[in-house]
């Protein structure tokens, strides 16, 4: 799931790890690679994806 950067101040590392960034103005080769949500492109998300009740925390 993409979340907006200020999601850091509630981040809960039991609850959830972050898996990478998504960002909104970059290219690969003559590709367009950014996020657009209804048609509108949005600025850097935080991938995170929620753990599994018996992941460790690390």
């Amino acid at each position: 799931m993409g979340v907006p950067i200020t999601f850091l101040s509630k981040y809960n590392p039991k609850q959830f790890k972050i898996a990478g960034l998504a960002n909104s103005a970059r290219y690969i080769g003559d590709f367009p690679c950014y996020m657009v949500i209804d048609g509108k492109k949005i600025y850097n998300r935080i991938l995170i994806k929620r753990r599994k009740k018996d992941e460790n925390s690390t």
